[in-house]
């Protein structure tokens, strides 16, 4: 049986979350960013320190556990860890019935998510840790039963938080999480790989901190406001017997573009080997 809390409070929860992490606080700036009310919007989260933490400097409503006002929420976020999401829902599933619910769990598919809270109404994302910055990127897939209204609304909600894309097949969230979702640590692991180069040359490391994030920032930019594929803008950088292209030929040399895309792979893989497992 379910053991309700209750905290007096004469404001509606429009929205709530189960898990108040980064992306569950990403997520919340966003809507602040938008107009939402912070009292409209309930986190549940069992650790006070979190709580404490989002009532402090979001200043939404919080609870440690079960919440009456659950019921009220139109959608619930879903952002506890994937493997503490069968507890969560047998918890909190009767409560939050009528919601659409809105999933940023890794691997979980939306068959499993739908059939523990009892309900077909699952918007599946993935999203990646830019979010933080409002530069991320989501994959999202809704169930047939999702409304076009429903799916606006969440495209809406997610819109602070940087770039989103619809998926048809939910098989293809496992590349989404491939690409953008562990995508940050492929930039992060390049970025570490030229501070150590700028050390190994004689540069200090700030100086190769600095000279990488630029660099990785402007070739970023340019590649989103140009015309040109990223190969033509690659050409245009490479001239036949320079530095660049003496760095070119031993990345390939060396298969780095074949290893990078057999990585990615590997990522989609234990995607779907996640989606069984936490499924079960």
């Amino acid at each position: 049986m379910i053991s309700v809390m209750t905290t007096p409070s004469t404001h509606t929860i429009d929205i709530a979350f189960i898990g108040g992490g980064n992306m569950a606080t990403a997520i919340i700036g966003g809507l602040l960013r938008q107009g939402r009310a912070p009292s409209s919007i309930l986190v549940i989260d069992p650790v006070a320190d979190q709580r404490q933490r989002l009532s402090d400097s979001l200043g939404v409503q919080t609870q440690a556990g079960p919440d009456e006002r659950l019921s009220q929420a139109r959608t619930v976020v879903w952002a506890v860890k994937p493997q503490q999401f069968k507890e969560a829902a047998q918890t909190y599933a009767k409560l939050t019935a009528g919601a659409l619910h809105y999933s940023v769990m890794a691997g979980l598919r939306s068959d499993d998510i739908a059939r523990l809270l009892s309900t077909p109404r699952v918007v599946r994302a993935m999203p990646n840790t830019p979010a933080l910055v409002g530069q991320g990127m989501t994959g999202l897939y809704a169930r047939p039963e999702v409304s076009t209204d429903e799916r606006q609304a969440i495209a809406h909600m997610v819109e602070p938080t940087g770039q989103s894309v619809w998926v048809n097949q939910e098989a293809d969230l496992d590349a989404v999480t491939a690409l953008s979702g562990s995508g940050p640590a492929y930039v992060f692991y390049f970025i570490e790989a030229m501070v150590q180069a700028a050390q190994d040359m004689g540069l200090s490391e700030a100086q190769g901190r600095q000279l990488a994030l630029a660099t990785f920032g402007g070739a970023t930019t340019l590649a989103s406001q140009s015309s040109d594929s990223p190969s033509v803008l690659r050409e245009k950088v490479t001239s036949k017997g320079g530095t660049t292209h003496a760095a070119l030929t031993h990345l390939e040399s060396n298969g780095v573009k074949t290893s990078f895309v057999a990585a990615m792979r590997a990522a989609q893989h234990r995607a779907g080997e996640l989606g069984d497992e936490f499924g079960r």
